[in-house]
């Protein structure tokens, strides 16, 4: 009798688990967040005799899967240790799945397409083995609990010989803070944030250089890491993830120093040491982070403003950061210039991008922004003291799964609560199940209609 072990019935599990592998993300992060709310409402997870709300629970565990980090209450006192606990865990949970889900996406969709496989180019043939699964979810654990783990040294040690915290809780609060760094996750311990060390490289850089590591994606990393003496034979998806994340940097940095110089609330008490340094955290964090070493509420509305836009682009793809992805904003970009120079083609690195990649980059932005714009206009209309501003960068922060705030997600009445989380949970996976469902669902016609151009502008 054949054993449902053996390598070929798994393989053929695999293959037709992945026959709509779109379907995986929201139902695997659906069921987490379920699992979440459920055990934050047990009584242990509070430090009181009773339980967290079904709303606080709810929220709490989308922004935890979805690793947000947007909170409705203090995250350090309002959640007994044991509550902090599953957070964290919902938190690496999150982390850990998106990317492993759309890693796993990105080598259904290349094989379906018959793309050759970057991630892991040592598969032959159609399928996709479940060696190869193995293999690239053993590569991306290790890399992230490497990376937290470094952090984590590197906070626990500082804490304890340069704050006096006791060495078991200096241990905790660092490995707390180097899991939602890397995950791109906004929780904190402290009640103002990373306010309280806007001064201390040593407590900033780690968690920076974290959340910007975990923002890149792993299939730009791999390749990179493979490819680093020889940058031009980069794929497309590499060179605009790596030098767009940077010139992102740069830009978002230039920016803070210029809007935020003489802020008295902000940057202006600082010297000119820290004043770099609080601005690269701000930056940094602004894409993804959620964490703050300055008040985000005191943020010039210059800087607040291009805080959303760093917030709706987000981070690379299959990383734990959200927003559209700077893949898509940087190829619709390219989209613009070749038109600008009446190019027939569009071209990055002497590569011509294919027309069915620039109409779903088109997709996906045209459908977050009018997501976001019904969401921030529905978040006005349920409360009655939000601003236009505030209501947007909200919003923002939910659907790009930032998890930065201007201090009003807590006073929010519960109906506009609920559309934080139904944004939190659509800005995680939407992108993702959507530009796999785009990329998958290509049609091919024995006929074309006759052409047409009609007049634009």
């Amino acid at each position: 009798m054949p054993s449902a072990d053996r390598p070929g019935d798994e393989d053929d599990q695999v293959r037709r688990t992945l026959r709509h592998p779109e379907r995986l993300v929201p139902l695997a992060f659906l069921g987490a967040i379920a699992a979440g709310t459920a055990l934050l409402m047990l009584p242990i997870c509070r430090p009181g005799p009773n339980g967290a709300p079904l709303l606080t629970a709810l929220f709490t565990a989308a922004s935890s899967v979805c690793v947000t980090g947007l909170a409705v209450n203090d995250t350090g006192r309002y959640w007994s240790t044991s509550g902090l606990i599953l957070i964290t865990v919902l938190t690496q949970i999150g982390g850990f799945g998106v990317i492993a889900l759309a890693s796993l996406l990105g080598l259904a969709v290349s094989q379906r397409l018959g793309l050759r496989n970057r991630l892991a180019p040592q598969i032959e043939g159609a399928s996709l083995a479940m060696a190869d699964i193995r293999r690239v979810l053993r590569r991306i654990a290790a890399i992230m609990l490497g990376a937290q783990a470094v952090m984590a040294v590197f906070i626990a040690g500082r804490l304890w010989l340069h704050y006096d915290y006791r060495p078991g809780r200096a241990t905790w609060y660092g490995v707390f803070h180097a899991v939602q760094a890397f995950n791109n996750a906004g929780f904190s311990l402290w009640s103002d944030s990373l306010v309280g060390f806007v001064t201390d490289p040593w407590m900033c850089l780690p968690l920076a250089l974290g959340v910007a590591a975990g923002a890149l994606g792993f299939p730009a990393v791999f390749e990179a890491s493979r490819e680093w003496r020889d940058p031009r034979r980069w794929t497309v998806h590499t060179r605009l993830t790596i030098w767009g994340s940077l010139v992102l940097l740069v830009v978002g940095l230039l920016v803070v120093l210029t809007f935020e110089w003489s802020n008295p609330a902000t940057l202006g008490p600082l010297g000119v040491r820290h004043k770099l340094l609080a601005a690269f955290f701000q930056d940094t964090m602004s894409r993804s982070g959620g964490l703050n070493s300055v008040p985000t509420a005191d943020l010039n509305q210059e800087t607040l403003a291009v805080t959303v836009g760093m917030m709706f682009i987000g981070g690379g793809t299959a990383s734990t950061a959200g927003g559209i992805k700077v893949v898509t904003f940087f190829l619709l970009a390219y989209v613009i210039w070749a038109e600008i120079r009446g190019e027939p083609d569009v071209v990055v690195g002497r590569r011509r991008v294919a027309g069915s990649s620039q109409r779903q980059a088109l997709t996906i932005a045209l459908l977050s922004v009018a997501l976001l714009f019904g969401s921030t206009l529905l978040l006005i209309a349920l409360t009655n003291d939000v601003r236009f501003e505030q209501a947007l960068f909200e919003a923002t922060s939910a659907f790009g799964t930032v998890g930065l705030s201007t201090g009003i997600t807590g006073d929010l009445p519960a109906a506009a609560q609920v559309v934080l989380i139904l944004l939190m949970f659509v800005g995680r996976v939407g992108t993702i199940s959507v530009g796999s469902a785009l990329a998958l669902n290509t049609r091919h016609r024995l006929y074309r209609y006759p052409e047409e151009s009609p007049i634009v502008g």
